[in-house]
């Protein structure tokens, strides 16, 4: 397990009432999804049954909201979407079936909020996990942040986005 995972598994395992992340991005070069993307450009798709996609991830998802734990991811994207963003769309049940509610929000309506500068993971409203990224969308490490004053700022900006955003069952691309 890397030390990403690791982060995220305490984080998640300390949590004890919310997870919130938020998805700035319209592209990502993630090591471990670059071989799924490039399958599924080439028109492959995942098969429904959970047998053949769940992973460590989900599992930890479930047992985080089995504890109570609310779970939400808010993506911004920009229209029409991207590949990329197409892909994760077409693979989003997954998170809905771990216990993930997840919400889409166009680009164009989120001009006029105060977003922070970068994806993040925000643990009970204290604890936040930023996720930077390279230019070509890859990882390039994760920073944890426990300032009060910016924890607040996030799960400001991420409230302002979940309230504007879309459910995934009513959004479409």
């Amino acid at each position: 397990m890397s030390q990403t995972d690791l982060a995220f598994v305490d984080l998640l395992a300390n949590a004890c009432h919310s997870a919130v992340h938020l998805e700035l991005r319209d592209s990502y070069g993630i090591g471990e999804e670059a071989a799924e993307f490039e399958k599924w450009r080439a028109g492959w798709r995942p098969d429904p049954d959970p047998a053949t996609w769940w992973n460590d991830f989900h599992t930890w998802v479930r047992d985080a909201t089995a504890r109570g734990v609310v779970f939400r991811r808010a993506r911004i994207v920009s229209e029409p979407v991207s590949a990329y963003i197409a892909y994760e769309y077409g693979c989003t049940y997954q998170n809905l079936a771990a216990g993930e509610l997840v919400r889409w929000l166009p680009r164009r309506k989120a001009s006029d909020l105060a977003l922070p500068g970068n994806d993040f993971w925000l643990f009970d409203e204290r604890v936040i996990m930023w996720n930077h990224f390279t230019g070509e969308g890859g990882s390039a490490g994760p920073e944890l942040d426990e300032r009060p004053g910016v924890a607040k700022f996030c799960a400001t900006a991420f409230e302002a986005v979940w309230e504007r955003a879309t459910p995934h069952e009513d959004y479409r691309i």
